[in-house]
């Protein structure tokens, strides 16, 4: 699928479902989620801790495979790929913000954002750089993520998410181990960045006031993925 001639939605999930079989019987984390990103938009997931918020960011971005449902990534049936395939379109056209960072110790700032780019043979310093100064960090780049604190290290895992100007960016809880002044800043960048870039967003968070912030909010419950609207409070199933 060309990406340039593809105009319709980035992410369309269908009926996911995934289940793990454990040695104390099965376990079904997602029991049907429907979900569409549209280009551009700020999307977030909220629900209790443990009921399944990571797991379905993890399918979106082809981190794993649903046990039953579809993924379609820009029209293409993530299922179908190969391994090697699904590696390439993570890296390609899906950013990730981990909520803890997961920066290489032994490299640098600026070698962390780049790597990405020069596992696709396109390395471009020029753009690795201006990344950095959107994110405050040009004065940085040469310092090793023990050398940084919490909130510098967590913009640099999102201009290491916005190298390769991907798609979409998959954040799990990126604001998880920051305090709070620093939460807002990194808050603030992801929505300017989201306003300069044109990248959609999704967002699995806990704070729901920041949900709100979104175009579209989705909350997980026992395993199904609900749709909740503005205005007085009402959850449409999407099944």
């Amino acid at each position: 699928m060309s990406e340039k001639s593809y105009a319709g939605p980035i992410i369309a999930a269908y009926d996911l479902r995934k289940e793990y079989q454990t040695p104390g019987g099965l376990i079904q984390v997602l029991k049907g989620a429907n979900m569409i990103v549209e280009p551009g938009q700020m999307n977030f997931i909220i629900g209790r801790s443990g009921s399944g918020k990571s797991t379905l960011l993890h399918l979106l971005g082809g981190l794993d495979l649903p046990s039953s449902g579809k993924i379609l990534f820009e029209g293409e049936d993530v299922s179908g790929l190969s391994e090697k395939r699904r590696a390439r379109l993570r890296n390609q056209r899906v950013g990730f913000v981990f909520q803890s960072y997961h920066l290489l110790p032994e490299l640098t700032l600026y070698e962390n954002v780049v790597l990405p780019s020069m596992i696709l043979g396109k390395k471009n310093d020029a753009w690795c750089k201006e990344i950095l100064g959107r994110v405050q960090l040009t004065s940085r780049q040469n310092h090793y993520p023990s050398e940084l604190s919490g909130g510098e290290q967590q913009r640099a895992a999102i201009a290491r998410a916005l190298v390769n100007h991907p798609s979409v960016v998959l954040c799990d809880e990126p604001t998880g181990n920051l305090d709070e002044e620093t939460a807002e800043s990194v808050i603030s960048l992801i929505f300017e960045l989201n306003r300069q870039h044109g990248q959609a967003f999704v967002m699995v968070t806990h704070d729901e006031a920041l949900a709100w912030r979104g175009e579209k909010v989705y909350r997980l419950v026992d395993g199904i993925l609900l749709r909740e609207e503005r205005g007085p409070i009402r959850v449409e199933n999407l099944q």
